[in-house]
């Protein structure tokens, strides 16, 4: 693709067919591509005036149908769409500082931003004219309209863009391999729109594979089963494996799926029997990063490794494993140990930082949370080793557990029966829920965060 090529916004030019499902006043309401580009076109006049040149809209709504407002307006305003992982007040900071001049878009929430960051409110939508939408926008394709936002080794958050033209053909490879470019199909997600799995998964499918989204964010088992019950079949429901099990784990009645995707963390398999057995769809697991996007799928209940989408390609350089190819941004190197097999498919052998080396002998965080994970009654669970001190030979793990009904010491006697007894954590402690973030991730600070608590109680 050169500079002068363009892609539309919606994969069709039918502006009648719908976008999202909202919930207004208990009643599930659908909102047209017509109607979505309306109201962004209001709230991109709004802005305007305020945007400085060459700025972005940090948008941190919790509503995908205002994440889409935010996304759509910044393209017509050619502003950048800023999407951190995180809503601390330091990582706005910096974003802030790097991204002068940037306005912040988010609906309920009223702590206090960076000083440089501008709150610019949602306007009457209501005044928005849909009748006079005739036409859709076309984007260049080598426009960058999302900066995606990961921690990077130092902390501080490190950008990944994406060109329009790489999206699109991003949100293409994925439909085809969930089976949504031959069946679109209504999206409901326990993840954020900011978060690259949301992105590619939920609200750009809507855009580029006629799959509608449900506006809100449902975390909690009830919470996902109305927004469930709320949108028409067929119904894809795009979450996490701590999501998964914790609504698999309610024991309420569930409306009937049509399919179901899986990422951000390894996904045992013993889930993902249990949620095809009791949901009665079938169960994709996505594999990507935010730097080089979704790259490979696979249907856990069926085989181990995993099928490339289409146009990606893994290379070997140097003993790293590197991707490539279709809407890739350039050559990404990966952070997992990678077994390449000879029909093109590859195995995940873990994180190349997640081997640890216990007085001498080696293994990996995955395993034992995956030995842990797989005693009866363990709800939840994660090893941490925490940095040794000075003097100290020997770093003993830690391991912190949800398990209902189980004691520390029953727990240690089946863990011994599993692992090398080195790797046996100390402490252990057992608490009510795990501080997982809204990707269903528990990040490295809140695992210290119980560490020492623990070393403190």
């Amino acid at each position: 693709m050169n500079s002068a090529c363009r892609l539309p916004l919606f994969s069709s030019d039918d502006l009648d067919l719908p976008v999202a499902w909202r919930d207004e006043g208990g009643r599930a309401v659908s909102r047209s591509r017509r109607r979505l580009l309306a109201e962004a076109a209001l709230l991109a006049e709004k802005m305007s005036p305020h945007l400085a040149p060459g700025a972005g809209i940090v948008n941190l709504c919790n509503d995908r149908y205002h994440f889409a407002l935010g996304f759509v307006a910044g393209l017509l305003l050619d502003a950048v769409s800023l999407q951190p992982a995180s809503h601390a007040h330091e990582t706005l900071a910096e974003i802030a500082a790097d991204y002068p001049g940037s306005l912040c878009l988010r609906d309920g929430d009223d702590s206090a931003l960076p000083p440089a960051l501008r709150d610019f409110p949602l306007p009457d939508l209501s005044l928005a004219q849909p009748d006079g939408i005739t036409q859709q926008p076309e984007i260049p394709v080598d426009r960058v309209v999302a900066i995606l936002f990961t921690s990077g080794s130092t902390g501080r958050p490190q950008a990944q863009r994406k060109t329009w033209g790489k999206l699109v053909a991003n949100v293409e490879a994925g439909a085809q391999a969930l089976g949504l470019a031959h069946m679109p199909q209504h999206i409901v997600a326990t993840v954020p729109a900011q978060h690259s799995y949301g992105f590619e998964s939920s609200f750009l499918p809507a855009l580029q594979a006629a799959s509608p989204f449900w506006a809100g964010k449902p975390f909690y088992p009830q919470d996902i089963t109305a927004a469930l019950a709320a949108v028409p079949r067929p119904r894809l429901l795009v979450t996490t494996p701590f999501h998964l099990a914790t609504l698999l784990d309610a024991g309420i009645d569930i409306p009937a799926l049509d399919g179901i995707v899986s990422a951000t963390a390894p996904l045992a398999p013993e889930l993902a029997a249990r949620a095809e057995a009791a949901l009665g769809a079938p169960l994709l697991e996505i594999y990507g990063s935010t730097e080089s996007g979704q790259l490979a799928s696979r249907r856990p209940t069926q085989d181990t490794a995993w099928t490339l989408l289409a146009g990606v390609r893994l290379e070997d350089a140097a003993g790293q494993i590197l991707a490539s190819g279709r809407h890739v941004e350039g050559r990404v190197p990966l952070g997992d140990r990678i077994e390449r097999l000879a029909d093109g498919r590859f195995e995940l052998l873990g994180r190349h930082a997640d081997i640890i080396n216990v007085a001498g002998k080696r293994t990996s965080l995955a395993w034992l949370n995956h030995q842990i994970s797989a005693i009866p009654g363990v709800r939840d669970a994660a090893f941490y080793l925490p940095a040794g001190r000075p003097g100290q030979h020997v770093v003993r793990l830690a391991a912190f557990v949800v398990a209902p009904g189980l004691s520390s010491q029953g727990l240690l006697a089946a863990l011994r029966q599993r692992i090398d007894a080195v790797f046996l954590p100390r402490p252990l402690r057992l608490l009510d829920v795990l501080p997982r973030n809204s990707t269903g991730k528990l990040t490295q600070q809140a695992l210290e965060t119980l560490y020492q608590q623990a070393m403190h109680e």
